[in-house]
């Protein structure tokens, strides 16, 4: 085998992994964006169902299928430009190797502590709250946008931010590792038909940012003092103090998290503290 056969050879199987690559993190965002996924759903199905129509005969189905299929490229780039634009800039933005950092079992078991010290006052106060937990996809817009803070995160810097009289309570905080990076940040509200009236412009940013990416959004009613949290492009109302903690130390956990004995540890520090 000549060194130019070698050389054709690396040159395929890095084209062939480019390929893949790029694959893999469109797929990896379009996952992470609700209404990409439904997207990404309805074109499969179309797909099929002109398979299924040009197998078995249905010229009429499958000739209407065929102008969709035609001139349906141009029409969803028109009518889903913000939700493509929003996926391509999550593109530039993810961490390839992961998030920015990778939290030890005592950060994680401190951040979580933290937050759930506030959010047990503020609910106790019925003072409404917003946080938001940056994880791989970079939430760098909204931080640029936002009041910049930078400081180390406490229980107390979290509730004076909240506080009624402070300019910054009405918008959300952003965490970024350990570390709070701004406050008074704005969010894009979800349109999804599946949250009910009852939930304010609060609610609805904490699902419209997890919708739109992979951060963990925790929530404290003003009116109600009840917890939420928004993940994966759900809300998940009403949640008691020990579930808003198991359900942080569960996300929080590294992707591929292979030290079962760290995270046994992790879970018995947190039974001692119920």
């Amino acid at each position: 085998m000549t060194l130019d056969s070698v050389l054709e050879i690396v040159k395929e199987i890095v084209d062939i992994s480019l390929v893949w690559l790029i694959f893999y993190y469109i797929l990896k965002n379009i996952r992470n964006n609700v209404k990409l996924t439904l997207l990404f759903k309805g074109v499969l199905i179309i797909m099929i169902l002109k398979i299924v129509s040009d197998f078995i005969g249905l010229t009429t189905i499958g000739l209407l299928l065929e102008y969709v299929i035609m001139w349906g490229p141009l029409a969803l780039i028109i009518i889903f430009q913000p939700e493509i634009r929003t996926v391509l800039e999550q593109l530039g933005r993810t961490q390839l190797l992961g998030r920015h950092k990778v939290l030890t079992v005592d950060e994680r078991e401190r951040l979580v502590y933290e937050i759930v010290q506030s959010v047990d006052y503020l609910r106790k106060a019925r003072i409404g709250a917003l946080i938001v937990l940056e994880r791989d996809i970079s939430l760098g817009d909204y931080i640029d946008k936002a009041k910049k803070i930078y400081a180390d995160l406490s229980s107390d810097l979290l509730i004076s931010i909240f506080f009624p009289n402070n300019p910054l309570h009405d918008g959300g905080v952003i965490i970024q590792g350990d570390r709070i990076t701004c406050a008074g940040a704005v969010f894009p509200t979800s349109n999804n038909s599946k949250v009910g009236k009852k939930f304010g412009t609060r609610h609805r940013a904490a699902l419209g940012i997890v919708e739109e990416t992979d951060a963990i959004s925790v929530v404290v009613s003003e009116e109600t003092g009840r917890l939420s949290i928004a993940v994966k492009g759900e809300l998940f109302y009403n949640l008691s103090l020990d579930d808003v903690r198991m359900m942080l130390i569960d996300e929080l956990r590294p992707k591929q998290d292979d030290d079962y004995q760290d995270d046994m540890n992790e879970d018995d520090i947190y039974e001692e503290d119920k």
